[in-house]
């Protein structure tokens, strides 16, 4: 089997955002058009792909594997010789991992079809502003609707060659919170001709922290962030404006909206407190990803079997992936790859280990023939 560990570090390099993964596009359908393409049908939408392997059955089902496509606004700190060369942008969630794994498999099965279709998705924008919705709506989509879906994302916490993977729910409900506030700026010496939005927004975030405290029944679990807070230009002028961004997260739908009502009514009381106006934005709600029970524990015994991985049963994360939304409506499963890097996802120092990227090419493929 050849290795995509090229591949991977060619499309490491040109990294870009939901529904401007242009250069990336290009990449993949000129490597999708080396395949035979007697046993293949491409489709683009958006900047996604759709790729289906031809089965040879007489009655096949569509099976899909899933990738994702897109990259993070974030400044690459690893010092690796093939590092972004897109100012500002980088791999930080081992999309290039995922992709390179997809035309492994791609290419494996394009070359010896299976008797049943595989559908590969290559989709857009999961970091933002969301694609599997979209994509699930797609005519492109209509017409190749799969009767399963699988679907993997690296672990930076386990082992090369590990995988771990969980019956029922694995990640969780999130929603992106954006609140922007404005009252009257003015001199720093004159604060009762003002109305100051970094205190309002000091007082909003300790208030919004006792949600989860207070409102979410403590058998259950939520998350709320505020990870960045703007306001104020020098230090002896009062801020006319303050913007808060953060993320929400729950194991349940009925808590994120729970969360949403608590957050909705304590930014009115911070309005009428600090006699100023209050926006509210949520943002990039992304349905868990809560897998298949059977699919799940047929792939587990697989996987328990095979020489080339070790298959850990692992607890659920409050990590977001709109991958959700195809398992909301197709059934299906996603896992853990394990690529054992020092540094977590989103970080700009994130170095996955490549290692594992040809043993689970080998793996997944193997897997989709015993379906």
């Amino acid at each position: 089997m050849e290795s995509f560990i090229q591949v991977r570090r060619d499309l490491h390099k040109i990294p870009e955002v939901g529904y401007q993964e242009f250069k990336t596009q290009k990449y993949l359908l000129e490597y999708i058009h080396t395949l035979p393409q007697e046993s293949i049908s491409i489709k683009t939408w958006e900047t996604g792909i759709f790729v289906l392997v031809k089965g040879t059955g007489d009655h096949p089902r569509t099976l899909a594997y899933r990738t994702d496509i897109d990259g993070l606004p974030i400044t690459e700190q690893t010092n690796l010789p093939f590092s972004s060369e897109h100012p500002g942008y980088m791999h930080a969630c081992g999309h290039d991992f995922h992709m390179s794994i997809a035309l492994g498999v791609l290419t494996n099965l394009s070359r010896e079809p299976l008797s049943d279709h595989i559908l590969f998705i290559f989709q857009p924008a999961e970091e933002g502003p969301g694609g599997a919705a979209r994509m699930l709506q797609s005519e492109e989509m209509r017409e190749w609707m799969p009767d399963e879906i699988m679907g993997l994302h690296i672990a930076p916490e386990y082992k090369a060659g590990e995988i771990a993977v969980k019956e029922g729910l694995l990640f969780a409900n999130t929603s992106e919170l954006k609140i922007m506030l404005k009252g009257k700026g003015g001199h720093a010496a004159y604060p009762h001709k003002t109305k100051d939005m970094i205190v309002a927004g000091a007082h909003l975030i300790t208030q919004l922290q006792s949600i989860v405290a207070r409102s979410i029944d403590p058998l259950n679990s939520a998350v709320i962030t505020v990870g960045k807070l703007e306001a104020g230009t020098v230090g002896n002028i009062i801020a006319e404006t303050a913007e808060l961004n953060g993320t929400m997260r729950s194991l349940d739908p009925e808590v994120m909206e729970t969360l949403k009502t608590r957050v909705s009514a304590i930014c009115d009381g911070i309005a009428l407190a600090f006699d100023c106006e209050v926006k509210i934005e949520f943002n990039q709600p992304y349905y868990m990803v809560y897998n298949d029970h059977q699919l799940t524990a047929d792939f587990m015994a697989f996987a328990e079997g095979h020489s080339a991985i070790t298959c850990i049963e692992c607890d659920k994360a409050m990590t977001g992936e709109d991958f959700g939304y195809f398992l909301k409506k197709i059934p299906g499963f996603m896992f853990w790859l394990g690529v054992g890097s020092e540094y977590g996802l989103h970080h700009a120092k994130l170095n996955p280990d490549e290692k594992a990227i040809d043993p689970a090419i080998g793996f997944i493929t193997d897997y989709l023939r015993s379906k």
